[in-house]
C-alpha cells in the first residue's frame, strides 16, 4: 500500500523538479506577465493536488483536502521556506501576474457551482427548505456574535488601524460564520452524501449562508468605505437577489430549457449545448455581481436550472465533470492554500490566539447549526451531522479575508489567521460528517427514495430524456400519441412529433394534423400527472413536418438526441412476412430504441382510452425488463391493470433435470416484475404457464383475459429486413387487441429454431 501510493510520487519527482528550476528561472528574468510561469504554476498545482488527492482519496477523505496542502506545500509555508527564491519567483506577489491565475481559478469555480447546482434536487431542497433557513439563521448569528466579541477584545497591535476596531470585529464576526457554499458543495458530492437528505440540506444551508454572507459584507463594505451605512446599496442587494430567484425559477427555468433544446436541434458545431449552458452559466454570474451579491451564486442557480432541462443532462454532466475535476479544481484549491503563510505562526502568542480563534469558529459554528437543525425540526443525529458539515469555511473566508485585508480593516497576521482557522474547519470537516452520518440510520422514506433512484438508475423509462414520435393522420397515430404523452408526462418529457404522411410541400395543410397530435400528447401528459403523486403532469411538445424522403428525415432528426422512438402510422405490417415499407424506412433510420405501435379494435375507434388492461410477457432477459418497464409506466400513468405471463425464450424440450432449476427461474422472473411494479404502487397478476410455445402462451391468455393492449420487449434481429423474432411476429399479426413493440438499439443474431 505504502510502495503504490509512493510510486506516483516518485515517478512525477523529475517533472516536477524539471518544471519548478524551468519556471524559477524563468521568473527570474521576467519582469512582467510571463505565459511561461502561468503554466508552470498550472503544471505545479495540477500534478501535487491531484497526486496528493489520491493519496487522501485511498485515506477516505476527499480530493479537495489534497489540493489544499498542495497549495500550503507550494506557498510560502513549507516551499517558501525552504527554498523562498524558488518560490517567489515560480509565484510572484506581482498583481499582473497573479491576477493571471486567478482568473483562470475564479471561472473554474463558476463551473464547479454549476456542476454542484445540476446535482440538486429541488424538489428535496423544497422538502427541507423550513430546516436549511432555519439552520442557516442559527449557525450565522451565533458565530457571529462570537466573532465579533473576539475582534472588540483583540490586541491593538494585530488591528491596523485600533480606530477601526468596529469594523475589523465586523469582519472577524462575518468570517466565522459564512460557509464556503464551495467548500461544502465538493465534500458532500465527493463523498457521495449528496443524495441523503442530510446533504440536501446542507448544500441548501450552505447557499443560503453564502447569500446572506454578501450582503453583509455589502453592508460592512459600505460602512468601510464611507463610515456611514449606505441603505440603497443594501436594499439593491437583498431586492436585487429576491428579484433574481423569483425571475430565474419561473421565467428562467423556461427560458433555459427553451434555448438547450433550440441549440441541440439547430446548430451544428460541436458541442452547441455545452456553449450554450456556458454562456448561460456566465450571463447570470454577471447578473448576481451587479446586483452586489457574490457571482457563484448566479453560477449555482444556472446548474439547478439546466439540470432541470430534460435534455442532454447526462452528457452534459460527463463532459464537464472530467474537466472541472481534473484542471479547475486544483487549480481553485491550490490557490487557496497558497494564500496562506503559517510560517508566522510560529510565534507563540499568535499561534495560541490563531487556536483559540479555529476553537470560537467551531463551536460557534457547531451550536448555531445544531441550534438550527433542532428548531427546524431534525432529530439529534441529524442536527449532528448538519452542524459537522457546516463548519467548513474554505474559500469563502479566504475571499472575505482578502476583501478586509485590501481594505486596511484586517493586518497581515490577522489575514493569515482567518485563512488558517478556513483550512483547519475544512479539513475538520469530512472525518466529523463521516463520523456523524454513520451513526445517522436512513429513515423509512430516505431508504425508499435511494432505493427507488439505485433501481431507476439502471432501467430504461426512468433515464429517458427526450423521445420522438413519427405519425401520420391515421387512428393508430393518434393512438401512438396518447401513449406517448401517458409516458412523458409523469416525467415532463419533451416530445417532437415528427409528421410523415404528407411531403414538405403541403406542410400549411398539414398544420392542423400537427396540432391535433401535439393536444392529443399534452392531453394524455396531463392525464398522466394526475395519476401519480409526484407526476408533472405536461410536456413541451415541438411539431415538425417531413423536409426529405421519409429514412433520411428520420436520420436527420435522429442526430438530436432521443431515447426513445415510438412509430404510429396507419399500416403497420404487409400482406407477407414483413412491416411495412414505411415502417422499415423508419426504423432504418433510427439505431436507437423503437416502439411500435399497433393499435386495433377499440383503441382504433377510441384512440384515447381512459385506461388500459395491460398484459406484459416476461423472460428474464433484458430486452423483456423493459417491457415490463414501459408496461409498468403506462399501467401507473393510465391508472390501469397489469397481468404479467412468463414465457420462455427456448423450447422446453422436457428434460426432468432441469425442471425444478427452470421452475425457480420462472419464479424469480415473476416475483422481480412483482417488485417493479410494487414500486411504483401498480396492481399486478401474474401467471406462470409451462411446455408451451411463447406465441401459443400469449395468444391464449389474451383471450382468456380482458387485456386490451399487449406490451412486449422484442429484440432487433440482424435480417435483409425489419424483424423483432418470431414470436413478436406472431403477437402482432394474430393478437386481436392492440400490442405495443418496445425494441432494445442493437441488432441482434437470429436465434437458434430449435433453440
Amino acid at each position: 500500500m505504502q510502495l503504490s501510493l509512493l510510486r506516483p510520487v516518485v515517478l512525477a519527482s523529475p517533472v516536477l523538479l524539471a518544471a519548478t528550476m524551468a519556471a524559477a528561472a524563468e521568473g527570474h528574468r521576467s519582469t512582467g506577465p510571463s505565459e511561461f510561469l502561468l503554466i508552470g504554476q498550472i503544471v505545479l498545482l495540477i500534478a501535487v493536488g491531484r497526486g496528493l488527492g489520491e493519496i487522501m482519496q485511498r485515506f477516505g477523505q476527499p480530493s479537495v483536502m489534497g489540493e489544499l496542502l498542495a497549495g500550503i506545500i507550494l506557498g510560502p509555508s513549507l516551499f517558501g521556506w525552504i527554498w523562498p527564491e524558488a518560490q517567489a519567483a515560480i509565484f510572484p506577489r506581482t498583481p499582473e501576474q497573479k491576477a493571471m491565475i486567478d482568473g483562470i481559478a475564479q471561472f473554474g469555480i463558476l463551473l464547479l457551482l454549476l456542476l454542484t447546482g445540476m446535482e440538486t434536487d429541488l424538489r428535496l431542497v423544497r422538502k427541507v427548505g423550513k430546516a436549511a433557513v432555519a439552520i442557516s439563521i442559527a449557525g450565522i448569528v451565533v458565530p457571529f456574535a462570537c466573532g465579533f466579541a473576539l475582534g472588540e477584545f483583540l490586541p491593538e497591535a494585530l488591528l491596523p488601524d485600533p480606530q477601526q476596531r468596529l469594523v475589523s470585529s465586523l469582519f472577524m464576526g462575518t468570517a466565522l460564520s459564512i460557509s464556503s457554499v464551495k467548500i461544502v458543495a465538493v465534500v458532500v458530492r465527493e463523498m457521495n452524501f449528496m443524495r441523503r437528505n442530510v446533504g440536501q440540506i446542507i448544500v441548501a444551508t450552505a447557499v443560503i449562508d453564502d447569500t446572506i454572507g454578501w450582503i453583509i459584507i455589502a453592508i460592512i463594505f459600505s460602512l468601510a468605505s464611507q463610515g456611514t451605512l449606505e441603505f440603497g446599496a443594501i436594499a439593491k442587494a437583498v431586492l436585487g437577489t429576491l428579484a433574481f430567484l423569483a425571475v430565474s425559477f419561473t421565467v428562467g427555468r423556461w427560458l433555459v430549457f427553451q434555448l438547450i433544446r433550440w441549440a441541440n436541434d439547430n446548430l451544428v458545431s460541436a458541442a452547441p449545448v455545452i456553449t450554450v449552458i456556458l454562456l448561460l452559466m456566465g450571463t447570470m454570474a454577471l447578473i448576481t455581481h451587479l446586483i452586489g451579491v457574490h457571482s457563484v451564486l448566479g453560477a449555482f442557480v444556472a446548474g439547478i436550472l439546466v439540470g432541470e432541462s430534460p435534455i442532454l443532462t447526462r452528457q452534459i454532466d460527463e463532459r464537464l465533470r472530467g474537466l472541472i475535476s481534473s484542471f479547475f479544481m486544483p487549480v481553485f484549491f491550490g490557490l487557496a492554500g497558497l494564500s496562506a503563510d503559517l510560517s508566522v505562526l510560529g510565534d507563540p502568542n499568535l499561534l495560541l490566539l490563531t487556536a483559540l480563534l479555529v476553537v470560537i469558529a467551531s463551536v460557534g459554528k457547531f451550536g448555531g447549526a445544531f441550534v438550527g437543525g433542532t428548531m427546524g425540526g431534525l432529530s439529534t443525529r441529524e442536527s449532528l451531522a448538519l452542524a459537522s458539515g457546516m463548519n467548513a469555511r474554505g474559500s469563502t473566508e479566504v475571499i472575505i479575508a482578502t476583501i478586509g485585508l485590501s481594505m486596511g480593516v484586517l493586518s497581515q497576521n490577522l489575514f493569515t489567521m482567518i485563512v488558517t482557522m478556513a483550512i483547519v474547519t475544512t479539513m475538520a470537516m469530512p472525518p466529523m460528517l463521516r463520523a456523524a452520518l454513520t451513526r445517522l440510520p436512513l429513515s423509512k422514506d430516505e431508504e425508499d427514495r435511494l432505493e427507488r433512484e439505485e433501481f431507476e438508475k439502471r432501467g430504461f423509462v426512468a433515464n429517458l430524456e427526450r423521445m420522438l414520435l413519427a405519425v401520420d393522420e391515421s387512428a393508430n397515430a393518434t393512438f401512438a400519441a396518447h401513449i406517448t404523452g401517458l409516458l412523458g408526462g409523469a416525467r415532463g418529457l419533451p416530445v417532437t412529433v415528427l409528421h410523415i404522411g404528407r411531403p414538405a410541400k403541403e406542410q400549411e395543410q398539414n398544420r392542423a394534423g400537427d396540432e391535433s397530435h401535439e393536444a392529443v400528447v399534452k392531453k394524455a401528459a396531463v392525464a398522466a400527472g394526475e395519476s401519480t403523486e409526484e407526476a408533472i403532469g405536461h410536456v413541451d411538445v415541438t411539431t415538425r413536418a417531413r423536409q426529405a424522403r421519409l429514412g433520411e428525415a428520420i436520420r436527420e432528426e435522429a442526430k438530436k438526441g432521443f431515447d426513445l422512438l415510438l412509430v404510429g402510422v396507419d399500416k403497420v405490417i404487409s400482406t407477407s412476412d414483413r412491416f411495412d415499407r414505411n415502417v422499415e424506412d423508419i426504423a432504418a433510420g433510427f439505431e436507437g430504441p423503437l416502439a411500435i405501435v399497433a393499435g386495433k379494435g377499440n383503441h382504433l375507434k377510441g384512440p384515447m382510452p381512459g385506461s388500459f388492461n395491460i398484459l406484459v410477457p416476461v423472460s428474464g432477459s433484458g430486452v423483456s425488463r423493459r417491457g415490463a418497464e414501459v408496461a409498468v409506466a403506462l399501467a401507473q400513468a393510465a391508472s390501469g391493470s397489469l397481468r404479467v405471463i412468463y414465457v420462455a425464450t427456448t423450447r422446453d424440450k422436457g428434460v426432468r433435470r432441469a425442471a425444478s432449476r427452470a421452475l425457480i427461474q420462472k419464479e424469480g422472473v415473476l416475483k422481480d416484475a412483482a417488485a417493479l411494479a410494487a414500486r411504483y404502487d401498480v396492481d399486478i397478476t401474474t401467471t406462470l404457464r409451462s411446455n408451451t410455445a411463447p406465441e401459443t402462451a400469449i395468444l391464449r391468455e389474451i383471450k382468456a383475459t380482458g387485456v386490451d393492449l399487449v406490451v412486449m420487449g422484442v429484440d432487433r434481429i440482424q435480417a435483409e429486413h425489419l424483424s423483432f423474432g418470431s414470436v413478436a411476429d406472431a403477437i402482432i399479426r394474430q393478437s386481436g387487441v392492440s400490442v405495443l413493440l418496445v425494441s432494445s438499439g442493437e441488432m441482434h443474431r437470429q436465434p437458434d429454431k430449435e433453440s
